[in-house]
């Protein structure tokens, strides 16, 4: 043997012995598998916001994300949205226009049920979006389906039903729909939640409380309920009977959390196997196994009500906005986690105006100077001898996290110094401050609250004219819905917002939509803080689940997930 080869072979032999001893411990690897787990152990646990319950189960009802993530995965309607936001056929195997674009035909898939077998036909279609409409069911987000020919007829009670007029099932494979005006964003509106078809025959059967039997066969999603337990969660199983790529895993959990610091510190614990990271955790979790981060379609703002004071006075609403530093609140109590923002439209969002500014010129860092300057003249025009003679004020929300409550008493704090102003804080649940809200279109049970939006679809529309046209349904600041000394500039707004809704031009659309979003935020419609991305913890044995931009995953993106081993 030659000199210096055995001391060699003999540590190689060494190093092969540890290897073989640490992996029969247990210790050698780092990751799980690639192979598939079994059956049995084809199992998600999911956390949404649920303090103490969903929003709703019911999709003719859903406003918010957590509520939207369980419905989502239950229930589902002639189009959806996929991985890009890009419309895809789902119950509908194919979809035309006609008229001039006023008449949709909808062909269905063959052979659709609903989770318990029952027949699922077109007749179930069009109920279901007559049923979203009729004030009866009481949506506050009918409004997705105005474009629906006779939608103020049937939601202001004057007619009893669109069945047979406008909504049409000329046999079982074919739904007819026929709307009002050529839109180009008719199809994005169906991927909402509000045209999801349920079964008549539970709705019929339980009334209000159908969503408690929902197990009975109320969906045709990728997913079925075995069991919704108010307070804690829904357990959810393959639905066999889907008619799409159906799951891989066996078993859904959607658990049931006050806030994302107790998800997080849940998944800590071993007990869930997806959370949202707070931003407190970020940094030492960017590197962390199973780390992901999406930009999303979301900006965080407050809103102020039109009819209450002091917000009735322009100038006054501007110097709140001017007073705040958007930067330093996303630096400081946000950790960077969130880009600040002075937009409606997101950026990534067709329409996005990267011209825009904050009122009187500003950019996100804010104004403390015109603040001041500002705020003497609203004082002055509203008849207010300082500061001290202003109503008291009341920013209401919903802490999602510790930070989140940090950047608003931040916020609040501004206002202090730079203003002068004491703003009070009052702190509710998620389900009470979605109440309180919609109780506030045409009224003044809220004065001043922070909100939030995700993109439901990717146009204009479902950002601007949603929530500042008349008479919409989170037209909840009563922008244009007012008597105050600027009003004529809101329903200026309100025009183009009308006109870039109907406008076949793309380059025209946009332009209008842009200077009414500049004219929105010169009026302090909304005073946007930041626009978000969704930084997220996934167990290393969970493969291919990820978000999109709504923070939802696609029915058909199921059958991609699974366990290893």
């Amino acid at each position: 043997m030659e000199p210096g080869k055995k001391p060699v072979l003999f540590l190689m032999t060494c190093l092969c012995l540890l290897t073989m001893l640490l992996a029969a411990c247990g210790g050698g690897s780092s990751g799980p598998s690639s192979t598939k787990a079994s059956d049995d152990k084809q199992s998600l646990r999911y956390p949404v916001v649920g303090d103490p319950d969903i929003n709703t189960f019911d999709p003719a009802l859903v406003q918010d994300t957590d509520s939207n993530f369980p419905i989502q995965a239950v229930f589902t309607g002639l189009v959806t949205l996929d991985a890009n936001l890009q419309v895809k056929p789902q119950l509908a195997e194919s979809y035309q226009q006609s008229d001039g674009g006023l008449t949709w035909t909808f062909k269905l898939k063959p052979n659709l049920t609903f989770s318990n077998g029952d027949k699922l036909t077109s007749e179930d279609v069009v109920y279901s979006i007559n049923r979203t409409i009729d004030p009866a069911t009481k949506s506050s987000v009918s409004g997705y389906l105005q474009l629906v020919k006779g939608y103020k007829d049937l939601s202001g009670g004057k007619v009893k039903t669109l069945i047979g007029t406008s909504l049409l099932a000329p046999d079982p494979q074919t739904v007819v729909i026929k709307i009002s005006q050529p839109a180009a964003y008719f199809l994005q509106t169906l991927s909402y939640p509000t045209s999801y078809v349920v079964n008549k025959k539970l709705v019929e059967k339980y009334g209000a409380q159908w969503t408690d039997h929902v197990e009975e066969g109320g969906g045709a999603g990728p997913w079925k309920v075995e069991k919704y337990t108010h307070n804690k969660g829904l357990e959810l199983v393959r639905n066999d009977a889907y008619y799409g790529a159906k799951p891989q895993m066996k078993r859904l959990s959607v658990i049931f959390y006050k806030d994302q610091d107790s998800m997080y510190r849940a998944f800590q614990a071993q007990q869930l196997d997806f959370t949202p990271v707070p931003s407190t955790n970020l940094e030492q979790e960017r590197s962390t196994p199973g780390f992901k981060e999406t930009p999303i379609l979301t900006i965080r703002y407050i809103a102020m009500n039109y009819l209450v004071k002091p917000f009735d006075n322009i100038k006054i609403r501007q110097a709140f906005a001017l007073a705040i530093n958007k930067d330093l609140i996303v630096q400081s109590a946000m950790k960077n986690a969130f880009t600040p923002s002075n937009h409606v439209i997101p950026k990534g969002m067709p329409g996005y105006n990267e011209n825009l500014t904050g009122p009187l010129g500003t950019g996100t860092q804010g104004d403390a100077n015109k603040a001041k300057q500002v705020l003497a003249e609203g004082l002055k025009d509203a008849g207010y001898a300082s500061v001290s003679a202003l109503p008291p004020i009341t920013l209401t929300f919903y802490p999602r996290n510790q930070n989140f409550k940090d950047a608003l008493t931040a916020i609040a704090q501004m206002w202090q110094t730079t203003l002068g102003i004491k703003v009070n804080i009052n702190v509710v649940t998620r389900p009470k401050l979605l109440d309180l809200t919609t109780a506030t279109k045409n009224n003044g049970s809220l004065q001043m609250w922070q909100a939030g939006w995700n993109a439901d679809y990717p146009d204009p529309q479902d950002w601007l004219t949603l929530f500042f046209d008349k008479g919409q349904d989170y037209n909840q600041s009563n922008y244009g819905q007012n008597k105050v000394q600027d009003t004529s500039a809101q329903l200026e707004a309100q025009k183009k917002l009308e006109q870039a809704d109907q406008e076949q031009d793309v380059t025209k659309r946009m332009q209008l939509y842009n200077e009414a979003e500049q004219q929105a935020i010169n009026d302090v419609a909304w005073l946007p803080l930041w626009q978000e991305k969704v930084q997220y913890l996934v167990r290393t044995n969970v493969q291919n689940l990820s978000l999109n931009s709504q923070q939802l995953i696609p029915p058909d993106d199921w059958s991609k997930i699974y366990i290893t081993q």
